[in-house]
């Protein structure tokens, strides 16, 4: 089961050497999640060969342009090209509102149903829930409200020792319930435990995206044992004082939150204009946590 994210953009305020601002596909199972909507974001999609009427959930962590003003072009579009089907949109309430001004001054009504969620920027909550997968909303601390969003998928299914069910002859259809952990009786009464016929289940995997924020230990339990961390970056450590001052964060601190929360891997991003080569903040964050990763658009991260 697929569970990956593509980097559409991953520059800060302005884009800058062919960096664009902040946008991520998540892909689970072949469900697309958008986050966040930054300037060109509807044309990265293009040139990675991605559809966005495939996409049924769009998460806005803020409302710095850099974050979401790629969305009315893309909610435009998708609404030219005929979308028929529900698109969730979940974000600051004040967002609803700015939709509401740019469609109606441009007399646009959307031929499909936008269905907004505001997310809550004091509060965690669950913002999206199936058996198979769960987003959760926690709050970050910038200048204005800003919310970093989780990524979680459901228990997994046992996997099936396949050459064993072969040779025992179980019918296709009980192989779904083997995964469940439900026996099987064959036809002459004997018992096949389902334990004996698959191994245990895979652990979930975890996705968390940390958008603009200064470090606080506020979020921190919220993402504690994720498998991937995406957290901005904007400055090396040098530039402390001024990532305080903006409340953004440095590489060497989103490696020191990687170690405390105890995630498996780090994706640094949301870069300053200011650095045109990346390494020397990928450098930095490795020092503390070997484990850490440039965000590179274009590129699809395995969670």
């Amino acid at each position: 089961m697929r569970f990956e994210v593509l980097i559409l953009g991953n520059s800060s305020a302005t884009p800058m050497y062919e960096r664009h601002p902040t946008s991520q596909l998540l892909n689970f199972n072949e469900q697309f999640f958008l986050i966040d909507c930054g300037e060109g974001t509807q044309m990265q999609l293009f040139r990675y060969g991605i559809k966005s009427n495939r996409i049924g959930h769009i998460f806005i962590s803020h409302l710095h342009g850099d974050h979401y003003l790629g969305l009315v072009g893309l909610l435009s579009s998708m609404h030219l090209v005929g979308r028929k089907t529900d698109l969730h949109l979940y974000g600051p309430k004040d967002l609803e509102e700015i939709l509401e001004v740019q469609f109606r001054c441009s007399e646009t009504v959307l031929r499909y149903n936008l269905i907004f969620h505001p997310t809550d920027p004091e509060n965690e909550q669950v913002i999206f829930e199936s058996p198979a997968f769960k987003v959760t909303s926690f709050p970050l601390t910038h200048r204005i409200a800003c919310t970093g969003f989780r990524f979680d998928e459901g228990r997994r299914s046992a996997i099936v020792i396949g050459e064993l069910v072969e040779k025992i002859n179980i019918p296709k259809i009980y192989i779904s319930r083997l995964k469940k952990g439900i026996d099987y009786t064959a036809p002459d009464g004997t018992v096949h435990r389902a334990s004996e016929l698959t191994t245990p289940a895979p652990d979930s995997r975890s996705y968390a995206f940390c958008s603009d924020t200064v470090r606080v230990p506020d979020y921190l339990s919220t993402i504690k044992g994720v498998d991937l961390l995406y957290h901005e970056s904007t400055f090396l450590h040098e530039m402390v004082d001024r990532a305080k001052e903006t409340l953004h964060t440095t590489a060497l601190e989103a490696a020191e939150i990687a170690v405390e929360v105890g995630a498996k891997k780090l994706l640094l991003g949301h870069y300053s204009a200011r650095y045109r080569d990346l390494q020397p903040l990928l450098d930095e964050a490795r020092s503390v946590f070997p484990h850490t990763q440039l965000s590179v658009e274009g590129k699809w991260f395995t969670i």
